[in-house]
């Protein structure tokens, strides 16, 4: 925290802003399925270096409105890894479907695992990796696994089995985190044990194996024996955000590029460039790092007007979002869009490669994020510094529906032009053939009905299909599938601790967080 050392900085480029709101896209029917069946022409890309790895946060299909995000809404041109959140691990130790119902074809079920991997039918140079673990799932569970040579095999041999069944190209391993959270001291030789089996039968069967790793020195130098996780993967994703947020009873930027000059103690490692440096000191190869940007921003409330520059006191986070509804975050889509329709003011501090904005009318929010000039600079930084690419957390945040923006995806896309130093140019729209050729070797897709699906009635914690939350005890949820006798089959899970199921948001928030949503989780707070 500053302790006032530092001579006080220039006054920052403050501008109050308003957008011309663009169009909206349709929203997706199921009907959308069949258009996978069709051959189709993938945009031009006259970029052709790097990668652009591309994370989908699955659960983004029970938002509302305009947040609402399913898997046709992704864009496979523009990726080069399209990454599914998440799977998690069963008590044995197997592989597990999350969300049975949304995922998979059983029972009426929404096979957003299918759909995903059928995606490749527009960009055949894509790779459709399933992401397992997550903030969610916690540690305490991975630590078993990787500690006992028959969990391991257990885990490895029904993940390649889940992989194969519905056309995945590999595993990106998202333990969050060896040895904390649950976990134990040896995870940090057990984790280079599992990546090396789990790469080994990866290989055999054609596929990659990548993984999520944290930018925080106080996470990497416990967990990570990083010379020998490298001989391992394929990839290696660094979440170069969340280093700062409404955990801190300060404004920051939760993704800086460099240190502020305020900075000092630990938060002079919460930077981008710290981050990358550190991985590569630590013995991983520039050309298998994904530098991660975020498609979000971490807010706060602020205590006072009078003060909205970094270190400025905040001991609250901001208000939730209507599309994403986790206080202290919103997505760039919402940050943008509100932008458009309000007077938000947007701050470019020159001590700083990205910007924050506030809005005094809703509850004194203010919030640090990445924009366009932002994330130029940071794809050219990974371009200079020799890495693989950019990772973004995650597609359906960024500004899909081009509401903001003359095109959709304007981030992702604008990254991907400032690392391959070339312009994005969309193809012109075809008639589709009058017949069609698949690829035999992509799932097959459940074939279309006109029958109407009808929910069963509830039961005793099932409401609908999907997540469901327990409305006296936010510290589970529910994950609830129709049976074959047309009920539901409830599955229990926990929330890792610290954190309390979002009944908005449908995912494990920060307790705090959950707790300022008005009339939820009272129980818990």
């Amino acid at each position: 925290m500053w302790s006032g050392k530092h001579a006080p900085l220039p006054p920052p480029a403050v501008a109050s802003i308003k957008l011309y709101s663009g169009g909206i896209l349709g929203a997706q029917s199921k009907t959308m399925r069949l258009l996978l069946l069709l051959p189709l022409v993938a945009a031009s890309l006259s970029v052709t270096e790097g990668v652009m790895v591309c994370y989908f946060g699955s659960w983004a299909v029970y938002r509302q409105g305009l947040g609402k995000f399913d898997v046709e809404d992704i864009d496979p041109k523009i990726c080069t890894h399209a990454i599914f959140g998440f799977a998690g691990l069963s008590s044995d130790s197997s592989i597990r479907v999350l969300d049975p119902w949304n995922e998979l074809c059983d029972n009426y079920g929404k096979c957003a695992y299918d759909r995903f991997t059928a995606l490749k039918q527009q960009n055949a140079n894509m790779k459709a990796i399933l992401a397992v673990g997550g903030w969610n799932e916690g540690s305490a569970k991975y630590s078993t696994m990787a500690a006992d040579p028959a969990r391991r095999n257990r885990f490895i041999s029904s993940s390649i089995a889940l992989l194969k069944k519905h056309g995945f190209d590999g595993l990106d391993m998202d333990w969050e985190y060896p040895t904390q959270r649950g976990g134990n001291p040896e995870d940090y030789d057990n984790f280079v044990i599992l990546l090396a089996e789990l790469k080994e039968a990866l290989s055999a069967e054609g596929m990659v194996l990548t993984a999520a790793v944290s930018a925080g020195k106080g996470t990497i130098d416990p967990a990570y024996n990083i010379p020998e996780m490298s001989k391992s993967l394929d990839l290696i994703n660094v979440m170069a955000y969340d280093m700062h947020g409404a955990w801190d009873d300060y404004t920051h930027h939760q993704s800086g590029l460099y240190a502020h000059p305020l900075d000092e103690g630990d938060n002079l490692y919460f930077n981008v460039d710290f981050a990358i440096r550190y991985w590569i000191e630590k013995g991983a190869r520039p050309d298998q790092i994904a530098l991660g940007i975020p498609l979000y921003g971490r807010c706060w409330t602020l205590a006072s007007q009078q003060d909205t520059g970094y270190y400025a006191p905040a001991h609250q986070p901001g208000a939730a979002g209507d599309w994403t509804r986790s206080p202290g975050m919103l997505g760039y889509n919402e940050i943008c869009y509100m932008q458009t329709t309000q007077d938000w003011t947007v701050v470019n501090d020159p001590a700083m490669n990205e910007p924050y904005t506030y809005y005094f009318p809703m509850n004194n929010i203010w919030c640090s994020y990445d924009h366009e000039a932002s994330v130029i600079t940071k794809a050219k930084y990974a371009k200079d510094m020799g890495l693989a690419g950019t990772m973004v957390w995650s597609v359906e945040t960024d500004d899909f529906h081009g509401l903001c923006h003359s095109r959709t995806y304007n981030l992702i896309k604008t990254m991907v032009e400032a690392f391959g130093g070339g312009t994005i140019t969309e193809p012109p729209t075809l008639p589709p053939p009058s017949t069609t050729t698949r690829d035999p070797s992509l799932p097959t897709l459940p074939p279309s009905t006109t029958t109407t699906y009808k929910p069963p009635p509830p039961g005793e914690h099932c409401s609908q299909p999907g997540l469901n939350p327990d409305p006296l005890d936010c510290t589970h949820y529910y994950l609830c599938s129709v049976d074959i006798n047309g009920g539901y089959d409830e599955t229990e899970d926990h929330c890792p601790e610290g954190t309390l199921f979002n009944p908005q948001s449908f995912v494990c928030d920060w307790a705090d967080s959950v707790c300022h949503l008005e009339g939820v989780c009272l129980n818990d707070c």
